[in-house]
């Protein structure tokens, strides 16, 4: 029987354009296959074509800022006020009054790169919360891509709740005050282009977006054309360290490689393996993480991995804290993108998985079961 039957039928059941699976360890890839077509009525896909990664940006963003921490030029502790002023003196959101204004009150405590990181600082994202929107007011959201659509009240106190949303876009911001860098330049000569992730851009030039795989929207007729720049395309003010990047599943599996090795891939060192065992560790005490509501369901519907698990936060990653269901080990660390792109990786086993594809709303059931088939794959060492 050919090894990834189970998986190639998955992914033929949840009807997308195409996908790219692969998984490794610290030694290579030990699997990778391309599946479909970079579009509906386009060319064979790829294993090295590009994806809008959106939200799996966010872990590549959340080592940048670490590296600044292990060079003394950030903190995680200390408020981020003089390097981000527009973070002085939050505000939180207490309530609407009867003609629908919102009431603010100052927020407890000053906000930290380590609130940033674990999204605990009480961003949201608007398509996820109702009183984000309500907030806004009649004259609605600024243009994705500005820094005006970053700045907004808090949903509760920095430190006190879990809440997933605009926090790493912010400590790419801090990235950039801290760095005297572009976010993109920064990345490039520090992160990604050590790394050899050649692939991975805010804005890929024409040959790399000629091997990009279409967006798609599924809807009661099947896939139509979603033709959207997740990041906000490539004249932004702000570049979105919350979900900006484009990236492929070899240029990915380098940096979960670099993470599985403790901080290096092969001669070259990304982080010390004290800030890699730092940034894998439960960073968010007895708050549960990784569930996220939805008021845009055309967009994403209400998301849990792991419902039946307390599961937790890192400084950039969602830990189970239980075997799960698939092979993945106690302790494994993971997340998404909002185009249902997945990845983990798992220490202990020394497994890593990506599964690339381009199709909304997120948590699209064909795919997560196409998820599960690969991850049981790599456990079973097919």
């Amino acid at each position: 029987m050919k090894r990834d039957t189970e998986l190639s039928a998955a992914i033929d059941a949840a009807h997308l354009a195409g996908a790219v699976a692969m998984t490794g360890g610290r030694d290579g890839i030990h699997y990778a296959r391309a599946f479909g077509t970079r579009s509906l009525d386009g060319a064979a896909m790829q294993t090295d074509d590009l994806f809008q990664i959106a939200s799996m940006t966010k872990a590549i963003v959340s080592v940048a800022a670490l590296q600044l921490v292990e060079r003394g030029k950030l903190s995680l502790d200390a408020p981020l006020d003089a390097l981000l002023p527009e973070l002085a003196n939050p505000q939180v959101i207490e309530g609407f009054d009867a003609d629908g204004a919102v009431q603010l009150r100052p927020a407890k405590r000053a906000i930290t790169l380590r609130h940033l990181l674990t999204h605990t600082s009480g961003f949201g994202y608007e398509f996820m919360s109702a009183d984000m929107v309500r907030a806004r007011g009649p004259a609605g959201s600024p243009t994705p891509g500005t820094k005006a659509a970053l700045i907004s009240p808090l949903l509760f106190d920095p430190g006190e709740k879990w809440e997933y949303g605009i926090s790493t876009d912010w400590a790419g911001l801090a990235v950039e005050a801290a760095s005297g860098q572009r976010l993109d330049a920064y990345l490039s000569e520090h992160v990604t282009g050590p790394l050899g992730m050649v692939d991975t851009h805010f804005n890929p030039d024409a040959a790399q977006r000629a091997r990009a795989a279409s967006l798609y929207l599924r809807g009661e007729s099947g896939l139509s054309p979603m033709p959207i720049e997740i990041g906000g395309g490539p004249n932004v003010e702000v570049l979105s360290g919350g979900g900006g990047l484009y990236s492929t599943a070899p240029d990915y599996m380098r940096f979960l490689q670099m993470l599985l090795n403790g901080g290096a891939l092969g001669s070259t060192r990304i982080l010390s393996d004290v800030t890699v065992a730092q940034l894998t560790q439960n960073h968010v005490g007895d708050l549960r993480a990784g569930r996220m509501e939805s008021v845009v369901p055309s967009l994403a519907g209400v998301f849990d991995m792991y419902p039946q698990m307390d599961t937790k936060w890192s400084l950039g990653f969602l830990i189970n804290p239980e075997t799960g269901p698939h092979g993945r080990s106690a302790g494994s660390l993971s997340w998404a993108g909002i185009a249902n792109c997945y990845y983990w990786l798992d220490p202990a086993a020394d497994i890593a998985g990506v599964l690339m594809t381009q199709v909304l709303p997120f948590g699209d059931p064909g795919v997560l079961n196409a998820l599960g088939a690969l991850e049981r794959m790599a456990y079973r060492g097919d």
